[in-house]
């Protein structure tokens, strides 16, 4: 008969065998679970999920996402904000409160006189992304940039051509004459697709940025020169001679392009996405806003709220990243360039996209 004691001991064996083996299979579960739920993460991110794989998509991107983005525009203010939606975005805040939910804490932005400079620096990876001129955008690309093209807020450029006062009265007398253009920029491409439909064979562009293309105009030192919106319009009513417009020539309206850099997409591959969600929130709160709105181009441009609305009427934007009607000015664009060998290769608009 066994003592007390050896019972007692039995016992304790086995409680401990029973507790081994329960924890053992409280392990084997967990375990168990963590799989499933991986497996089932994983199979919602690669069929696009909805809110399960969203926030996973959310905590990675949180996590690679540089706390500080770097964005080029064209032009200078005292806002230090482009126009358009864009800037609209950044004015107001929208865009810095999206730009958060990603990690990305800071927004530096900087403004460019022209595109050719704004994609040196782009190239240079001082900027992540910005927003320019198609031209300067797609001579950068046949030029070996590596960035990608993911959105055009704008498909209607109007760029202007004129003369000197008491200089040239139409195109045609621009034979032998001088035109002061920024060299690579959406107005060089204008002004030489316009003089090639016009027949002007013998003329000389001179690169000037447009500060000293008007200072050189009022000299005389240019027979003309080109230029965009406001200060086309005030140099209009200044007496200079409005030689020419793009709105007259469909083809050769300018969109804009919005590019980034592919060494910043690896960083953040879903910042295409994420940066055009919120440019379109930006956009529908804009056309909530539409006289505060002109107020805004109005201080950012240095003139009233009627010539801001006539020139940069909000119907002008897209509330999309891409358009048949952009895409299809992007290959014109692209070919006229390409033809006239400044762009040093041809290529593939839908390889530059990423939508």
């Amino acid at each position: 008969m066994k003592s007390y004691r050896e019972i007692q001991g039995g016992r304790k064996k086995g409680a401990r065998g029973l507790l081994l083996a329960s924890l053992v299979m409280i392990m084997l579960a967990l375990q168990a679970c963590g799989n499933n739920a991986g497996s089932g993460n994983s199979a919602s991110s690669a069929a696009g999920g909805n809110n399960t794989a969203e926030a996973a998509g959310s905590e990675t991107t949180t996590a690679t996402a540089p706390a500080v983005l770097n964005f080029g525009y064209i032009g200078s203010n005292k806002l230090n904000v482009p126009g358009g939606a864009e800037g609209w975005g950044f004015y107001k805040g929208i865009i810095q409160e999206e730009l958060k939910k990603y990690g990305i804490t800071e927004v530096k932005l900087t403004g460019f006189p022209n595109g050719p400079d704004q994609t040196e620096s782009l190239i240079s990876g001082r900027l992540d992304f910005g927003s320019l001129g198609d031209t300067p955008a797609i001579i950068a690309y046949a030029s070996g940039a590596k960035t990608r093209l993911i959105s055009q807020s704008s498909a209607h450029t109007v760029g202007y051509l004129i003369g000197k006062k008491d200089g040239p009265k139409t195109v045609k007398d621009l034979q032998g004459k001088t035109i002061a253009i920024q060299k690579g920029s959406f107005m060089h491409r204008y002004v030489v697709g316009l003089l090639q439909q016009e027949g002007v064979t013998d003329y000389k562009l001179v690169h000037m940025l447009i500060p000293d293309a008007t200072a050189a105009l009022a000299r005389g030192d240019v027979d003309a020169t080109t230029n965009l919106g406001v200060p086309a319009l005030k140099l209009i009513d200044e007496g200079y001679t409005h030689l020419d417009d793009a709105s007259k020539h469909p083809d050769l309206l300018g969109s804009s392009a919005t590019v980034v850099s592919e060494e910043y997409l690896e960083k953040f591959p879903d910042f295409p996405k994420v940066w055009n969600e919120a440019r379109e929130k930006a956009l529908a709160d804009l056309k909530q806003h539409e006289d505060e709105y002109y107020e805004f181009l109005a201080e950012i441009g240095d003139t009233t709220p009627e010539l801001a609305k006539q020139v940069n009427p909000i119907s002008d934007i897209k509330d999309t990243a891409f358009t048949e009607e952009g895409t299809r000015l992007l290959e014109g664009t692209k070919n006229f360039l390409v033809e006239e060998k400044l762009a040093k290769k041809d290529f593939n608009i839908s390889d530059w996209q990423l939508q």
